[in-house]
């Protein structure tokens, strides 16, 4: 990124679904901009997300813009697929990616914003596009005793598949799709209890020969906040509910403390547990944007369909409800770049009239 001399119209931070879409609408308009990247590849979190995981949509709702996404489109496309794809689309539209870049720190500068990486390298750009992901940072909620357990504790961005669990006792904590679909696989090896909130909402992974992601689009839903991608229904075509109902697994009311060997739930009842893993959600990663006027005093992004509210030339790509209900998917991260592109292009222009009458002076 030794690229301190060089002006860029746009710098994208994160090269994942987002980042990529965001890319190819830039490179329709002909602008000189760099995508910045932590990771060695491209293709964001995918890669390390657990081996069984399949898409909650169908291949005909997973695309970004410009490459469909390839197979049968009523197919549940696998994470290999979906890294494969986003690799095949950084590649195949030659998207400038810089890899192995993070992003510690942005700073507001006349006419744009510096942005420094953690190996001291920088550069200057007149408009930013965080696309960082709301899939990177782990969230765990806090439950008293949690720091002393001598059992294993991981989230469900560091589990991978069953191998290392046979035999032992797991709770499972969350009630969306993930939580249920690795409560299921590991009750095929272990004695697993799904520990939530609130009761689990089951939901046809089809209704009437329809995808529940067609019936969001025919309705007008997917285009509300009515729900996330952290928050939908477990879709389901009866396997985990049966699974429940029979026993395979089981469901329990969250713990309200733990003790070092394991949980004590809301009944009182204390019970050895050898790991607990969080299946939680995430929150956004924008940790490098701190110097910046970008958060309220409950730590809330202040952005309004992608648009930062206080600090001009600063957009956003691919949050949870940034727009609606598709706005961190596959599918929906091109369209919400569309929308804040006629922003984008505006302040580019008010930039090159200030460059112009400063010059002037």
């Amino acid at each position: 990124m030794n690229a301190i001399d060089h002006r860029f119209d746009v710098v994208v931070i994160g090269a994942g679904q987002a980042g990529l879409a965001c890319g190819w609408h830039l490179k329709q308009q002909g602008l000189d901009f760099l995508i910045l990247d932590e990771q060695q590849q491209s293709g964001g979190n995918w890669r390390n997300y657990y081996d069984s995981l399949e898409l909650f949509s169908p291949a005909a709702y997973s695309s970004l813009p410009g490459l469909p996404f390839p197979g049968e489109p009523a197919h549940y496309p696998s994470r290999d697929e979906v890294v494969r794809y986003l690799e095949q689309y950084a590649n195949f539209f030659q998207l400038p990616i810089l890899p192995g870049i993070q992003v510690i720190t942005v700073d507001q500068k006349a006419g744009g914003f510096q942005i420094v990486a953690a190996n001291g390298q920088s550069c200057f750009t007149r408009a930013l596009v965080v696309a960082s992901g709301a899939f990177s940072r782990p969230f765990t909620p806090d439950i008293p005793g949690l720091e002393s357990f001598r059992g294993v504790q991981l989230h469900s961005a560091e589990y991978r598949n069953t191998q290392a669990f046979r035999g032992q006792r797991i709770v499972v904590i969350g009630a969306a799709n993930s939580a249920v679909q690795i409560a299921y696989e590991l009750a095929t090896v272990a004695e697993v209890t799904l520990a939530t909130r609130e009761a689990i909402r089951f939901f046809p992974q089809k209704l009437l020969g329809a995808d529940f992601h067609a019936w969001l689009k025919w309705t007008g839903l997917e285009r509300t906040r009515w729900l996330n991608d952290q928050s939908t229904p477990v879709l389901d075509d009866g396997t985990y509910k049966k699974a429940l109902k029979s026993g395979l697994f089981n469901q329990r009311s969250i713990f309200e403390q733990v003790p070092p060997t394991g949980v004590v739930w809301a009944d009182g009842q204390q019970e050895a547990v050898d790991c607990l893993l969080f299946a939680t959600g995430f929150r956004p990663n924008i940790a490098f944007l701190e110097d910046l006027a970008v958060t309220d005093d409950r730590g809330r992004l202040m952005q309004r369909d992608g648009q930062a509210r206080h600090v001009p030339g600063l957009y956003f790509v691919g949050l949870p409800k940034q727009r609606n209900f598709a706005s961190a998917t596959l599918r929906g991260v091109g369209p919400d770049t569309e929308v804040i592109l006629p922003h984008l292009l505006r302040h580019l222009r008010s930039t090159d009239t200030e460059a112009v009458i400063a010059a002037q002076r």
